[in-house]
């Protein structure tokens, strides 16, 4: 049992890195990732189950875990079965309350993506509800200072959303659809 839960959690981290190269990274919906996907430096941590608790506790693990290790930037906890994304919502809700609780508001923002991930107001087949897709939910700690000095950098990080939106929209949902099935493999 425990060799199959290890290539399935492989299985995961690979779908969720192909996601991060083939889409992320390759339609550039966030400009800073690239330059971590070539350095190496993301971390896919893989969380079974669907109790809060459990997935609560990994993802503070994972904030120990940047802590400790100041070459890894950014990490990706991924939670294969959390698939409902109401429930998704409320652990990210508790998420976000234990960063603040544990002292990591800004230290680490958290961004998160859901298979089925919807904008509060926006239609289900939104082409624009992809910007924040992923092959499974995942809940990514981002190191505040890196984002901070990348920001600085960026020409104008304010028109992210806004160009992704609109690239989301020109894809199609078709596209998308068929760009997220593929990072399953």
């Amino acid at each position: 049992m425990a060799e199959r839960q290890v290539k399935l959690a492989a299985e995961y981290q690979e779908a969720t890195a192909r996601w991060v190269k083939d889409f992320v990274v390759e339609y550039n919906i966030c400009p800073f990732a690239k330059r971590e996907l070539e350095r190496g430096s993301i971390y896919y941590q893989v969380v079974m189950g669907t109790q809060p608790e459990a997935l609560l506790q990994s993802l503070l693990l994972e904030c120990l875990r940047l802590d400790q290790q100041p070459e890894i930037e950014t990490s990706l906890v991924i939670m294969p079965e959390l698939e409902d994304f109401e429930d998704y919502l409320d652990v990210l809700d508790w998420a976000e309350q234990l960063l603040q609780q544990q002292g990591y508001e800004g230290v680490y923002q958290l961004a998160s993506f859901h298979p089925d991930y919807c904008f509060a107001g926006a239609a289900p087949n939104d082409a624009s509800n992809y910007t924040n897709r992923a092959p499974y939910a995942t809940l990514h700690l981002i190191r505040e200072q890196t984002i901070s000095r990348l920001t600085a950098l960026h020409p104008d990080p304010e028109s992210i959303p806004e160009r992704n939106i609109a690239l989301t929209e020109k894809l199609g949902i078709s596209s998308l659809k068929q760009l997220l099935a593929a990072c399953k493999g």
